[in-house]
C-alpha cells in the first residue's frame, strides 16, 4: 500500500500539518534568526541523544512570545521532541 502512497500528487494530512506549523514558527521566532534557531535545536539534540533515542524528524523547536497584563514581553523555548526509547534501561 505505501507503493501507491507515494504515487498521489496530494499531500498527507501529516505534511500539511508540518508546513503550517512551520509557517507559524516563522512568524513567532520574531526577533531570533533562524540560523540561531537551528543551531539550537542542533545542539539541543545533540545533547539529548547521548540519554535518549528520539525520532528526530519529528523535533519541532519554536519560541513563544508572551504579553502580560503589565506590559511585559516573555518569550519562552518550547520543544516537543519524540522519544524512542531512553538508554542505559
Amino acid at each position: 500500500m505505501g507503493f501507491f502512497k507515494s504515487l498521489s500528487n496530494k499531500p498527507t494530512p501529516k505534511e500539511v500539518a508540518k508546513d503550517r506549523l512551520k509557517l507559524i514558527l516563522i512568524h513567532d521566532r520574531g526577533e531570533i534568526p533562524p540560523e540561531t534557531i537551528k543551531k539550537i535545536k542542533e545542539e539541543i539534540l545533540e545533547v539529548i541523544s547521548k540519554y535518549i533515542d528520539i525520532q528526530v524528524d519529528d523535533v519541532e523547536i519554536s519560541v513563544n512570545k508572551n504579553d502580560d497584563d503589565e506590559g511585559d514581553n516573555s518569550s519562552a523555548l518550547v520543544a516537543n521532541i519524540p522519544i524512542r526509547n531512553i538508554r542505559g534501561r
